[in-house]
């Protein structure tokens, strides 16, 4: 996928230019068919509530942006420029799985059966938590993102499991199968705290690092001529910024939590009124 670009200087049209890649589009493509197929059947059977219009108009968003940020030419330079590669990771991790959340429909799985005893598991608290520090921290250690740029699999196998494993923390997040889900405001306001901590430990290190951490990027070439240690330093400001949404949402979850916390606590007991014929 990575590919020398022709010009230090691309526009914007340059970036977004296609460039088609099966391994994110084909998947892309069959996913959008068959939320279109759904929402065509639940509208024939008389279920249109459970399908809402801003609900596909969110979800066809979400499916936009994932094909612009994966079928475009920005997505073949990711050794000229880790600002740009960023950028594209973080509105695949932060951008198009809330924006797909949110478009579900209502569906109600059963948690004891099949898919929702599957769902139960991945949309466990700990296990997305889990799989999401482990792909953050894997990937953005030296070790781990040398090798995923030199070996080439930065460009098609990061941003995947950006991905995946951001659905699954916004999924947490959002809740958007509560017969799946149980937990209530408060334990989701904490653990997108806590979801959103690795991303920021990262970001931190990337803006006040002295020097380059990443090989391959050390003598690179990098596009609109910002040296590779500016590349690094805006990437992790994209990286902050990108993540400041989703800290913002836990903090609301937690405000509201307190407060009905709170509200509940502060409550005067109840008064039973003795019955007028008792009384007599």
């Amino acid at each position: 996928m990575s590919a020398t670009p022709s010009t230090l200087n691309p526009t914007l049209a340059d970036l977004l230019s296609p460039s088609p890649y099966p391994l994110f589009l084909i998947p892309t493509l069959l996913l959008a068919a068959a939320y279109a197929w759904g929402s065509l059947r639940a509208h024939r059977e008389g279920r249109g509530q459970d399908w809402p219009a801003w609900k596909a108009a969110l979800f066809t968003l979400g499916v936009l942006l994932l094909l612009i940020t994966t079928q475009s030419r920005a997505a073949t330079l990711t050794q000229s420029s880790m600002a740009l590669y960023m950028t594209r990771l973080m509105v695949l991790a932060e951008v198009v799985p809330p924006l797909l959340v949110l478009g579900l429909p209502r569906l109600r799985p059963d948690p004891r059966r099949g898919p929702g005893r599957v769902l139960n598991l991945l949309l466990d608290p700990w296990v997305a938590l889990a799989l999401w520090t482990a792909v953050i921290v894997y990937w953005n250690v030296p070790a781990g993102f040398n090798a995923s740029i030199v070996s080439n699999t930065a460009a098609p196998l990061l941003p995947g499991l950006y991905l995946m494993s951001s659905l699954l923390v916004w999924s947490v997040i959002l809740r958007p199968l509560p017969t799946v889900q149980p937990a209530d405001i408060g334990s989701r306001g904490w653990f997108g705290l806590l979801a959103a901590l690795p991303m920021m430990a990262v970001a931190s290190v990337w803006l006040y690092s002295p020097r380059v951490l990443y090989t391959p990027y050390v003598n690179a070439l990098c596009l609109w001529n910002y040296t590779p240690l500016q590349n690094q330093q805006i990437s992790g400001w994209i990286m902050m910024l990108a993540g400041l949404p989703a800290l913002a949402l836990a903090f609301i979850q937690l405000f509201a939590w307190l407060i009905k916390l709170s509200e509940t606590q502060g409550m005067p007991p109840a008064r039973v009124v003795p019955d007028s014929d008792t009384e007599s």
